[in-house]
């Protein structure tokens, strides 16, 4: 079959392979036949070694498509059904479960040191133990998560990450109020659904922080009130809150420097929600008087922040209520053949989403 594999860490492009068999099916696994993926900037910074992944690897963690087999002693799945990729399913056992905090469970990153793959020259992993740009994956059945018939595969791969991670970061983790003020720094997909989250939740204004022009023009559509290159944002803090900052500020790049940024945009008793995943030798640097001081609070967000089986239902009503704009995140479209356009266009900042159809 078909996939899209990384060689080596650092390897700018992707080749995709015809060779490439999935294996572990057995006891409590299912096969996928994938049938839509979105890139996540994860996959690229997994790909330059921001974020730790074994190599040769596939990546991809945001798919959805429809289940071949089942194992032995899986339930409620079958044949046919149609689900989304969890690349961060709970045990329901472990202390961080227990606790209601599911989404911080380690157990499906245990699966990120088991090869999913294999090819003629030895065994190929799984981008946090999935790997969804390839035609089939086998994965614990925890990551297969039946998806409703009315919700098609591309948007059902949105849900599956960069939906549930960004409107989480505001509904759950930040839980923004309403009439407040909020500023978005970073405004690819993920950036945009945390748009969309705070304005969900009744935001009086929303400030869309990005570089890139397209991107801030697509952020009035998603519900921005206005739009800043990085540049503006000092004035535009100054316009809106007399000076004070935002009672909501929103990280969305995983860079020290942004969050630095972030942490100074924010009013003193604010929140600050950083949702980018970044590097483990990028430090971010406060001093402990400001610290004190200010009395910010400072929310890291992992995967939206609360149980994603409850955040992708909730995102689906959303989406069927006309609430939020999943359709108009993808903005672009390739088969596997084009992944390379795909990354391509996420570097560049011309893609919120690119949908990789299979």
């Amino acid at each position: 079959m078909r996939a899209a594999v990384v060689h080596e860490i650092g390897q700018g492009k992707l080749e995709v392979h015809d060779d490439v068999e999935a294996v572990g099916f057995g006891p409590g696994k299912v096969r996928i036949r994938i049938r839509a993926t979105g890139l996540c900037h994860s996959d690229l910074s997994a790909m330059n070694g921001v974020l730790p992944q074994p190599a040769p690897f596939v990546p991809g963690h945001e798919g959805a498509g429809e289940i071949l087999e089942a194992g032995d002693g899986v339930t409620g799945l079958a044949p046919g059904d149609r689900v989304l990729m969890c690349w961060l399913p709970a045990c329901g056992g472990c202390p961080a479960c227990r606790r209601g905090q599911s989404h911080l469970c380690l157990a499906g990153f245990m699966n990120a040191g088991t090869p999913n793959f294999r090819r003629q020259g030895g065994d190929v992993f799984g981008f946090a133990g999935t790997g969804t740009f390839t035609e089939e994956v086998v994965v614990d059945a925890g990551c297969a998560v039946p998806i409703p018939d009315d919700v098609p595969f591309d948007i059902a791969a949105l849900i599956g990450c960069g939906v549930t991670t960004g409107l989480g970061a505001a509904i759950n983790t930040a839980e923004v109020e309403t009439g407040s003020s909020v500023a978005v720094i970073g405004c690819g997909g993920v950036g945009i659904s945390a748009i969309q989250g705070a304005k969900v939740r009744g935001a009086a204004q929303i400030v869309a922080v990005d570089p890139v022009e397209s991107r801030r023009e697509a952020a009035l559509r998603f519900g921005a009130t206005e739009a800043v290159s990085p540049d503006g944002l000092a004035d535009t803090k100054q316009r809106i809150t007399a000076g004070e900052g935002f009672d909501y500020v929103f990280e969305v790049v995983g860079r020290s420097a942004t969050a630095r940024t972030a942490y100074e945009t924010t009013r003193r008793g604010g929140t600050l929600c950083v949702v980018g995943a970044g590097a483990m030798d990028d430090h971010l640097q406060l001093n402990m008087f400001e610290l004190f001081f200010d009395e910010k609070r400072i929310l890291p967000s992992m995967y939206g922040g609360g149980d994603v089986l409850r955040s992708y239902e909730r995102a689906t009503a959303l989406w069927r209520a006309g609430r939020i704009d999943l359709a108009g995140l993808i903005t672009h479209r390739v088969p596997l053949a084009g992944i390379n356009d795909a990354v391509a266009q996420m570097r560049s900042g011309e893609a919120l989403r690119t949908c990789v159809e299979l």
